[in-house]
């Protein structure tokens, strides 16, 4: 209900005219965003006060192992996949991005809240990213006047990654004018121009 609609008509829009190729948009419904979109914390206060956190794991496991092979099965699929996460989700895609990178071709990370447990994910960006070589991937990374921490964290995070991959890959979507709760729209529109190359 919050982000599903949105995404479906920015794509049903630009598909229309011709600004990205006809997709299908899979939403997955989500009952507790902070356990299935959250690693385990080290932070005592964050445990006590999200008891639920740190299911990511298994969130991930699923859509490796269940979703993406029933959509492959079940539907007429070019191959090309792009994941879209903002806020927690953002935080979601840049663990995908980081510990299982070939589950999707296409990464729209937006106000990634990369402060969870300490920054100790963008603490090892660089090293996780080592681990996988040959990396071909489109990569936005979007944010607003969401604060000094969530713009630091998405710049700290985009320059990691421009070190990693090749600079082509990797773009950054500042947008000032937009707030946490406005930026979504935006920033997917102006990222699906980047991944389909209208831009």
């Amino acid at each position: 209900n919050e982000d599903y609609p949105h995404i479906a008509g920015l794509t049903q829009f630009m598909s229309m005219y011709e600004l990205m190729n006809p997709s299908i948009v899979v939403g997955i419904a989500n009952v507790d965003r902070k356990r299935d979109f959250t690693f385990p914390t080290t932070i005592e206060k964050d445990k006590k006060e999200f008891p639920t956190t740190g299911g990511s794991a298994k969130f991930i496991a699923f859509i490796e192992s269940e979703l993406i092979p029933y959509i492959n099965k079940t539907f007429r699929i070019s191959g090309d996949e792009t994941i879209i996460g903002q806020s927690l989700g953002g935080l979601l895609a840049t663990e995908v991005l980081l510990r299982k990178p070939n589950l999707f071709d296409n990464y729209i990370i937006v106000s990634p809240s990369l402060w969870w447990d300490n920054e100790s994910l963008l603490k090892q960006a660089g090293q996780l990213l080592s681990t996988h070589s040959g990396l071909n991937k489109k990569i936005v990374v979007g944010v607003g006047k969401e604060g000094r921490v969530m713009v630091r964290d998405a710049k700290v995070l985009y320059r990691v990654l421009k070190k990693k991959l090749p600079a082509s890959a990797v773009k950054f979507d500042y947008l000032p004018k937009e707030t946490h709760a406005t930026i979504l729209h935006r920033c997917v529109y102006n990222a699906l121009e980047v991944i389909n190359g209208k831009k």
